[in-house]
């Protein structure tokens, strides 16, 4: 049974996981005084147009400006009597400008937040955008039948004009009561977004997006999730609350944990949460994979490592391909990877090997709720996929950039330090009006070019009339060195201090803390709060169609002869008459529509797979979405 577990027992983290039996399938953390920005909506001043970028930057209240492209302005803030289809951004828009935004991209690295002027507000079934009438539609993942009969539904909603909305894979099977609340909740909500910003001028917060678990709860709850176990009672009180607006014929499941065993060790996760903060992850085989960020993608390798199950080398590949297909999708789930992914798979010599291995990782990514755009795999071994980044990667959330290697993961060693500092002194002691270098180095480095290196050190000093003087530093590390050059002129040459005494503490602090550095940010307090809704969500009785037992069947079969009677008939010549014993034939199960439905496509389809024995006919859905019953 899946089961959505909410852990928040430590107050500086909150984490959700999402279970089936005592496997992790997803996994979302947040930090205390790092929530996510993503979908707040701000009150924002443009502050630069920049014509060729067809971009601007907006101050929205927080410390970085954000960048706003010009196609995603929408045509309400345009200066009037501009062409709309062949105006600029410099005419269109001027600096100054007050505009409503919402955060679509949180802020990376260098890069400030990616705005939209384009609202969007998710509901449980349905997103609105109140101020673009071409964004509706049906999400992408809902195909086939069922696509139909959301848009014949979606087409009874009484929505205003200049709005659209989208609905969402949880609207499948849902009535037009049901999606017409939710539309009315989120009007709701728009009407409050809308008068709060016209209500003050200036860069400010006016809504921001639900806490972990609402958001938690909207996006990822299904109908086959079959409890949501809490074991905090303020978390318990929220999620009580709003299944209880929102879902009430599902508030039953929402229970609170009281044992004395920790939630997520009584499901056995810890290990596999530890797992997706690790470099390389095992295989069940013996194999690895490996993954490294760089700059400019995510690179996963993988490895053979100690995986000798198979028969020969082809048949070891594409065993290790296979496992590392299905756990590299569950690892970009886990640690919510997006942008360009490459693996570099075990080489197959077999073509058929390679569509299997593509079409394993194709089905393993059927259950990710972000979009994938997958390539085939190259001649040298190479799979390129795109993933969409819904969230802050896990590492983002939870690691610092190593201050000493800045990341890299490798610094030089200290015979390699010694000698570029020892040429950075010669370079210094070349210059003009040079008479004394201070140059503090780590204690190692001071070593080695007090000792190794002093005739070289002197060398420089007697062929420059200059004084070099070598500060070994406690507080320095490699790579890390600090070089001071004092010309002739300067006060200080009068009043030398001892050297000992110039040694200073490193700037760098390797004991660096992000939640630190956030709570030491004031935070935005939102204007629009949390809006319950003016009534509550319509009761829908749902009750599995179940298939009517048939009385048993009575089928007549002839008893088994035993061997002495087979051989008195064959030397008599007579044939024994046929006894008929009575064979009683038990009557099918109950069981609900979905059930039946999958045991008969299992009939048709022996283990899921097509005439080709490849897996196939599976739509894509969302995790644990079940059919509309």
């Amino acid at each position: 049974m899946k089961r959505m577990l909410f852990n928040a027992t430590q107050q500086e983290e909150l984490r959700v996981a999402i279970v089936d039996g005592q496997k992790l399938i997803d996994i979302d953390i947040e930090t205390a005084g790092r929530e996510q920005r993503k979908s707040n909506i701000y009150k924002g001043v443009i502050t630069r147009i920049e014509p060729s970028l067809e971009a601007c930057f907006v101050s929205y209240g927080e410390d970085r400006h954000g960048f706003l492209p010009f196609k995603e302005v929408a045509r309400t803030y345009f200066r009037e009597g501009v062409d709309v289809r062949t105006a600029s951004v410099k005419e269109a828009l001027r600096e100054g400008q007050e505009i409503m935004v919402q955060v679509e991209k949180e802020e990376r690295g260098n890069k400030g937040a990616a705005l939209t002027s384009f609202v969007s507000l998710a509901g449980r079934y349905l997103v609105l955008m109140p101020n673009n009438p071409r964004g509706g539609g049906v999400s992408r993942r809902v195909e086939g039948e069922e696509r139909q009969e959301l848009r014949e539904t979606m087409d009874k909603l009484d929505l205003p004009p200049g709005m659209s909305v989208i609905a969402r894979t949880a609207g499948i099977g849902r009535n037009v009561d049901e999606l017409q609340w939710d539309l009315n909740y989120l009007m709701q909500l728009w009407r409050a977004i809308e008068g709060a910003g016209k209500s003050a001028s200036g860069a400010f917060l006016i809504y921001q997006e639900s806490s972990l678990v609402i958001r938690a709860i909207r996006d990822y709850f299904q109908p086959d999730i079959g409890e949501i176990l809490i074991d905090t009672d303020d978390i318990y009180e929220q999620a009580h609350q709003f299944m209880s607006h929102v879902m009430p014929d599902m508030v039953h499941r929402v229970k609170r944990y009281s044992d004395d065993v920790p939630l997520f060790s009584r499901f056995q996760i810890e290990h596999q949460i530890e797992t997706a903060y690790s470099r390389t992850v095992p295989l069940p085989s013996g194999g690895a994979i490996v993954i490294d960020h760089t700059e400019a993608l995510v690179s996963v390798d993988v490895n053979s490592a100690r995986a000798t199950r198979g028969s020969d080398i082809e048949t070891t590949a594409f065993n290790t391909n296979c496992e590392a297909a299905e756990e590299v999708a569950r690892q970009l789930r886990l640690r919510d990877l997006g942008g360009l992914i490459v693996i570099d798979f075990i080489d197959m010599e077999v073509a058929k090997n390679q569509r299997e291995v593509e079409q394993r990782l194709k089905d393993a990514l059927h259950h990710d709720r972000a979009r994938v755009q997958m390539g085939k795999i190259s001649r040298f071994g190479l799979m390129e996929l795109s993933r969409q980044r819904l969230r802050p990667s896990l590492s983002e959330g939870s690691h610092v950039t190593c201050p000493r290697c800045s990341g890299t993961g490798h610094i030089r060693d200290t015979e390699s330090s010694a000698l570029q500092v020892l040429r950075i002194i010669q370079e210094e002691a070349m210059k003009e009006n040079s008479a004394t270098i201070h140059v503090q180095v780590p204690v190692d480095v001071g070593a080695f070019l007090l000792n190794e290196k002093r005739g070289e050190v002197l060398k420089i000093e007697n062929r420059h009339r200059i004084a070099v003087i070598l500060i070994p530093n406690k507080h320095l590390e490699t790579p890390h060195y600090k070089l001071e050059r004092i010309k002739h002129d300067d006060p200080r040459l009068e009043d030398a201090q001892a050297s000992y005494n110039l040694a200073e503490s490193a700037e760098t602090d390797m004991a660096y803390s992000k939640r630190q550095k956030e709570e030491a940010k004031p935070r935005q307090e939102a204007v629009v709060k949390t809006i319950t809704p003016d009534q509550p969500a319509p009761l829908v009785e749902r009750k599995p169609v179940e298939v009517v037992a048939v009385a048993p069947v009575v089928v007549i079969a002839p008893a088994p002869q035993s061997f002495f009677d087979k051989i008195v008939s064959f030397f008599s010549g007579k044939k024994e008459e046929a006894v008929l014993a009575p064979v009683v034939v038990a009557p099918p199960k109950v069981v609900s529509s979905a059930s039946a439905e999958r045991a008969d496509r299992n009939a048709r389809n022996p283990r899921g797979r097509n005439r080709n024995g490849k897996p196939g006919g599976r739509e894509e859905r969302e995790p644990g979405q079940a059919r509309p019953v």
